[in-house]
């Protein structure tokens, strides 16, 4: 079993610091310049997802630059605000196989469990872009 854990301190309006193993950011609002609770949810959502994809190009000796992802989220109207919709795109930088990293993303949806978590309460589209 894996473990991991983070701890969060607050002031009384919403600003605050998270702090796990090796590095801390701020948290609360945006206006604050802070990542809000969702920007840390979609954070985690293409960090993970990637950490997975990474490990499945690996195993498939699949040749590239670089990546960038771009999520984006919509929330329902009613309370609790869920997360309705999520759009990923994922841009590989000189890939030299589409077809091996179309179905690499596809295993990396699968089995990357923050993309699983999310998506029993969103539908979650992947859209894969190749770029030189």
């Amino acid at each position: 079993m894996s473990e991991t854990s983070v701890k969060l301190h607050f002031d009384r309006n919403f600003r605050g610091r998270l702090i796990a193993q090796g590095a801390q950011t701020d948290v609360g609002e945006k206006k604050d310049a802070r990542l809000s609770p969702y920007d840390l949810l979609l954070g985690a959502l293409g960090a993970c997802f990637y950490h997975t994809f990474v490990g499945i190009a690996d195993k498939k000796r699949l040749v590239y630059e670089r990546a960038e992802i771009a999520i984006h989220g919509v929330k329902r109207e009613e309370v609790p605000t869920t997360l309705k919709e999520v759009t990923m795109d994922l841009s590989i930088f000189g890939a030299q196989d589409q077809k091996g990293f179309e179905r690499s993303a596809e295993l990396a949806a699968k089995y990357c469990s923050v993309h699983e978590t999310v998506s029993k309460v969103a539908d979650i589209t992947l859209n894969l872009h190749f770029k030189d």
